[in-house]
């Protein structure tokens, strides 16, 4: 039986009153780390997800079952049929209707706790909106396709001094860590930002498996939920990653690196606009996207696409392939011309789909 909260009335005579939310979260609240006091905070805490596919829309799903009192999502994507196999917000409708996943989002979780403010923003967040979307949350939460967003989510938050949680996953492997500007590495010591790739593996061409999205969003909302809770001396700043297919679970601690561009030398070449692709308009329905620092296989880059989508064609200096209603070239540097938009955000959101980003 749930403790009651004592109050005194007009004549003096003490009475209890049990507050309203008391019976939803009860189970939640039974567990000695968030207990009534932390199902308060809580009830009075914000929470940014930036991308609601797959991962993001399960975070979102147990942070508003949770309680956490205001979730702000933002997605510039739409929900399409392949969605559904990993996607837990959304179902057969959305997909017919090609809702976006943002307005989805919301209509899902408000109908899921009545007690959670839910803001679905539709957006392509970027170096010049960022700090509109996102100015002013405790924690941030990766939901998003492409570390271009990573890198730039990374950049507001050691500059902010705000905990980001990243989070990702393709075919049956994930990673996760919480990142607190400061006291541990930030995404940028862990990755060169300024190395040389090639194409990156992607969910639309070697696929992905629900669980290890539903376990990475486990662990992400876990993280969130220690931070929203006021315990965050419990963050344990690893990073976890694991296969669910093979079996294979790994934990590491990462070391700050001194001389990163980003916590150590404050170069905010991101959120700055240094390092994302330079997109133009190029002749008639067409945007062109030259990326930076990228040499691509197109031989290889052929046989990983020829998985999903028919008829990819590539003659050692360009590869082509049809998204109907679009056509994407795509050339060894690494630039690319999708024709049939003039939509810069539908550009970079294909091309990290199908090339990475």
């Amino acid at each position: 039986m749930m403790k009651k909260e004592k109050t005194a009335c007009n004549a003096g005579v003490l009475f209890y009153v049990t507050p309203p939310w008391s019976e939803k979260y009860s189970r939640q609240m039974l567990f000695a780390g968030i207990g009534r006091e932390g199902q308060q905070h809580l009830l009075s805490a914000s929470a940014a997800i930036v991308g609601c596919g797959a991962i993001g829309a399960a975070a979102a799903n147990l942070l508003a079952r949770a309680g956490v009192g205001r979730l702000r999502i933002l997605d510039r994507d739409f929900v399409e049929p392949s969605n559904l196999q990993r996607q837990i917000l959304f179902d057969e409708s959305d997909a017919r209707d090609a809702l976006p996943k943002a307005v989805a989002a919301e209509r899902k979780l408000r109908s899921l706790n009545a007690d959670v403010q839910v803001e679905g923003i539709v957006a392509d967040v970027n170096q010049r909106n960022i700090r509109e979307h996102l100015a002013g949350f405790p924690v941030i939460l990766d939901g998003t396709d492409n570390f271009e967003t990573r890198f730039l989510l990374n950049d507001f938050a050691v500059e902010s001094g705000v905990p980001w949680i990243y989070a990702a996953a393709v075919s049956s492997y994930g990673v996760t860590m919480t990142i607190r500007p400061g006291r541990t590495a930030c995404l940028a010591c862990l990755m060169d930002a300024g190395a040389a790739i090639g194409a990156e593996e992607t969910c639309d061409t070697i696929g992905v498996l629900g669980p290890i999205v539903n376990l990475i969003a486990s662990l992400e909302a876990t993280e969130a939920l220690k931070v929203l809770t006021g315990n965050e001396g419990l963050l344990h700043g690893r990073l976890l990653s694991c296969d669910v297919w093979s079996g294979r679970f790994q934990s590491i601690q990462p070391e700050r690196n001194p001389r990163c561009r980003a916590c150590g030398q404050r170069e905010f070449i991101y959120l700055e606009g240094q390092a994302q692709p330079h997109i133009t308009m190029c002749g008639r329905d067409s945007v062109q996207i030259h990326e930076r620092r990228r040499t691509l296989d197109l031989h290889a880059l052929q046989q990983r696409l020829a998985a999903t989508i028919p008829g990819v064609r590539q003659n050692g200096f360009l590869l082509r392939f049809q998204l109907a209603p679009y056509e994407m070239t795509v050339f060894s540097d690494g630039r690319a011309i999708l024709k049939g938009t003039k939509d810069p955000a539908v550009a970079r959101s294909l091309y990290a789909k199908y090339i990475g980003a």
